[in-house]
């Protein structure tokens, strides 16, 4: 059973809408991982998920999904470890980690897109507005 063409976009706008209402809020805090960076992980997700599941006209190969989704997982962690690598070096000799939240967010929109790219577009939709939530307000409890 291949997707048709309606599913498919429907299922990357959802990616893209739910990694901006992360992106949104990186960009109005002036994050390096902005409002772009956060729907391309999402929509690159979906878009990996996507694969397997168009491709497979008999049975979705469970296995593959897997394996597709277990390779974005670690694959994001780069980009994470990108950002926390930027932010950190500055020049000052004193250690200091910077990044983590926005490394941590990058990973979650990765995650979105993937259920997003699986047809669970509640499931994004939601975490991308608990993740907002966190990001945001969660920031006020902090200090």
């Amino acid at each position: 059973m291949s997707l048709d063409i309606q599913t498919i976009l429907f299922r990357l706008c959802m990616a893209l809408v739910s990694g901006a209402i992360i992106g949104v809020e990186r960009q109005l805090r002036n994050k390096p991982a902005g409002l772009r960076t956060h729907m391309l992980v999402s929509m690159g997700a979906a878009i990996f998920t996507l694969i397997p599941l168009s491709t497979v006209d008999l049975n979705p190969n469970a296995d593959a999904l897997s394996r597709v989704i277990q390779g974005i997982a670690a694959g994001v962690g780069f980009l994470g470890a990108g950002e926390i690598l930027r932010q950190s070096s500055e020049e000052s000799q004193r250690i200091e980690i910077h990044g983590l939240t926005s490394a941590a967010a990058v990973w979650v929109s990765a995650a979105i897109g993937i259920a997003a790219g699986c047809g669970l577009w509640q499931l994004g939709l939601i975490g991308a507005l608990l993740t907002f939530l966190v990001l945001n307000f969660f920031k006020k409890l902090e200090k």
